[in-house]
């Protein structure tokens, strides 16, 4: 098992990429907490960790709040005594054209993608340098590194993760903390799927009309294929390896 005896948070892991890290983490031996600002995703998650053997706790949590961030790594400390692993993979998909952003649109993205990831990777490093290690992951997304249309907010604050990972594992690096940042590309998760419908078209007509012609692999990707780089990072199989921007998007970017 490659997390064994590892404890490991986890933001947003209700669903999509988060549930799919989440039941990964405990099928390699991790004890995970499972954040969720939904706290019935969150037990559901839970439940299926404990089915398959494994050991989790939920916590309803609001990364842009920094109390329930405080509650959060207090609570994983109390249960487990210590804090190997954060993933920081709550995010907002709040994105308009930037003549259309008021500061309110700002104000909702930029306070769970950035100040969120800012708040957990804060008061997790506390308990890192207190045992004198830990792995740190931020999800960011493609969105960070191309131009996305009509996505400008969402698009800033992704960047702003991937800078943010490489300032943390400059400034973590000397405690023995590492600090990673995965980017996947379009995963089929329940965001993609409300953000579709939002447009208004069909699965397939993103698949034909945006997909195809860009990605090599010509469809949506999956939060299982996402999960695996996440595991990657955390894991000591990533001893030396700090600072990077893994892409998992099929060669969208390519």
């Amino acid at each position: 098992m490659r997390l064994k005896e590892k404890t490991a948070i986890i933001t947003g892991a209700g669903s999509g990429i988060g549930r799919a890290t989440a039941l990964l983490f405990a099928r390699e031996g991790a004890r995970v907490l499972v954040a969720d600002i939904d706290s019935a995703a969150a037990m559901r998650v839970v439940t299926e960790i404990v089915d398959l053997g494994g050991q989790a706790e939920p916590q309803t949590a609001d990364v842009s709040c920094e109390g329930d961030v405080q509650q959060m790594v207090a609570r994983t400390l109390k249960q487990w005594d210590r804090l190997d692993i954060l993933v920081n993979n709550a995010a907002s998909f709040h994105h308009v054209r930037v003549e259309e952003a008021t500061r309110a649109d700002w104000d909702k993205v930029l306070a769970v993608n950035v100040l969120g990831t800012s708040f957990c990777s804060r008061y997790a490093v506390e308990a890192m340098k207190t045992q004198g290690s830990g792995a740190i992951v931020n999800v960011a997304s493609i969105n960070g590194l191309i131009a996305m249309p009509d996505w400008l907010t969402y698009n800033a604050s992704k960047a702003a993760v991937i800078e943010m990972s490489k300032s943390m594992a400059m400034d973590l690096g000397a405690f023995n903390i590492r600090t990673n940042c995965v980017c996947p590309g379009v995963t089929d998760t329940p965001a993609l799927q409300r953000a579709i419908a939002e447009l208004g078209v069909t699965v397939e007509e993103v698949i034909k009309g945006y997909i195809e012609p860009r990605c090599f692999i010509k469809r949506f990707g999956l939060p299982e294929e996402v999960a695996p780089a996440i595991l990657f990072l955390a894991s000591d199989e990533a001893s030396y390896v700090t600072g990077t921007t893994l892409v998992v998007d099929g060669g969208f970017t390519a």
